[in-house]
């Protein structure tokens, strides 16, 4: 029962924050909602498919290795190479931002070239294709939707770039909350390196997540801001713009050097603003423990995280997790859940590997601020008034992949 009551609680917190309530279509939100249970059903239960998404963690352990050879060559034994010294513990130093970080960077290469060579776009269209026919939403958002599941928050506009200035506002809140709700392919490799100690087949399940995330992102923006309007065109523009694989492999290390810069900055910066804004607190009574974030967001999430399915014995752990995510990002919150998820049941851990799956923070708000408007400045105004609102709308998709999914898993 515990999914079925986190679907209906979290639909109704979207319903009361709509901006038109009563022009919420009931049978819109049902079918997207049986589509999304149906496709969490296959992606998880039938053997053929969950064993065909497991196969992929092959990726990993290839991009893994083959980024040790870079790394060791030009960062040494820090870098994962041969160490010049004897161990005085049981395994050999791991060095967070030589030898796992820039695994990023040679995903980012992968992507490029997939774009380039055309795999991308056929599957984003292909994908978009059957988002339409399912859901009933326009080409252009259907397009923009399906991009989100492969690119960051801010290229997947740009596979529509022609159109972001004529769809109507609840499609570009639909837009911009697929966006928040997913994670790029380039940094998908990161998270399965953080918890495939805690999860098995852990590709297959970021996968799978970023996917149902989509699904939500319609559903949640449709009820949040409720239109009519279908944007009927679609068609995929060249967001990139490669002139060859070599371009492609030369600008993708490129953009992946940014990437890579921005999530070091990002973790210094934001890990020690939470923990001074930890030491301002602390002096502040909260029981046993002295107040924090961590604690205040365990105690906030604490029951939503029990309507996901989660136990309540691991309802806080997960409540602070979900915290963690939307105050930082959820880079800190899968790394945290790797040694956290040692002491959660397996359950628990499946769960949080979905809900934790977005892009849906305050650090995010601002670069999607910047990343769209440059993109489409006519519609900075309403980027203003509904970018902030994307964290509502993506922690609410969140919490609902992760009742689906909670749903889902007890069945059977």
């Amino acid at each position: 029962m515990h999914g079925i009551i986190g679907i209906l609680v979290i639909l109704l917190v979207a319903w009361a924050v709509s901006e038109r309530r009563l022009q919420v279509r009931p049978l819109a939100v049902v079918i997207t909602l049986v589509v999304q249970i149906v496709l969490a059903a296959i992606l998880l239960r039938v053997p053929v498919v969950s064993e065909a998404l497991a196969s992929i963690n092959v990726v990993v352990g290839a991009i893994g290795t083959a980024t040790r050879e870079g790394t060791s060559f030009v960062f040494g034994y820090i870098g994962g190479g041969e160490l010049p010294f004897d161990l005085a513990a049981d395994s050999a130093p791991h060095i967070f931002a030589f030898q796992l970080i820039p695994q990023v960077l040679v995903f980012a290469v992968l992507v490029a070239l997939l774009w380039y060579w055309r795999v991308l776009p056929m599957v984003i269209k292909g994908f978009a294709w059957l988002l339409q026919r399912t859901l009933g939403i326009g080409g252009a958002v259907g397009c923009a939707a399906a991009a989100s599941v492969f690119v960051g928050m801010v290229e997947s506009p740009m596979v529509i770039r022609a159109h972001l200035k004529t769809i109507t506002r609840s499609e570009f809140f639909v837009v911009i909350t697929c966006g928040m709700s997913t994670v790029a392919g380039s940094i998908m490799v990161l998270y399965v390196s953080i918890i495939g100690s805690v999860v098995q087949d852990a590709l297959g399940h970021i996968v799978t997540a970023s996917i149902l995330n989509v699904l939500g992102g319609i559903l949640i923006a449709r009820v949040m801001i409720p239109d009519d309007t279908v944007t009927d065109s679609g068609e995929i523009e060249d967001a990139f713009g490669y002139q060859s694989s070599f371009d492609a492999i030369t600008r993708g290390t490129t953009d992946g050097v940014r990437i890579v810069v921005n999530i070091i900055a990002m973790l210094i910066v934001l890990i020690s603003l939470v923990a001074l804004i930890n030491h301002i607190i602390a002096f502040i009574p909260a029981g046993d423990a002295p107040l924090s974030l961590g604690g205040i967001a365990g105690w906030v999430f604490q029951p939503l995280s029990w309507c996901m399915g989660i136990p309540w014995s691991d309802a806080n752990a997960a409540g602070q997790l979900m915290g963690t995510k939307l105050v930082i990002n959820e880079l800190v919150a899968y790394q945290q859940l790797g040694v956290v998820g040692l002491d959660l049941q397996e359950r628990t851990n499946l769960i949080l590997t979905y809900s934790l799956c977005g892009f849906t923070n305050l650090g995010s708000v601002g670069i999607l601020i910047g990343g769209v408007s440059a993109i489409v400045p006519e519609r900075r105004d309403d980027l203003l008034a509904l970018a902030p609102r994307t964290l509502l709308s993506g922690t609410l998709v969140a919490f609902l992949t992760g009742s689906i999914v909670g749903l889902v898993s007890s069945i059977g």
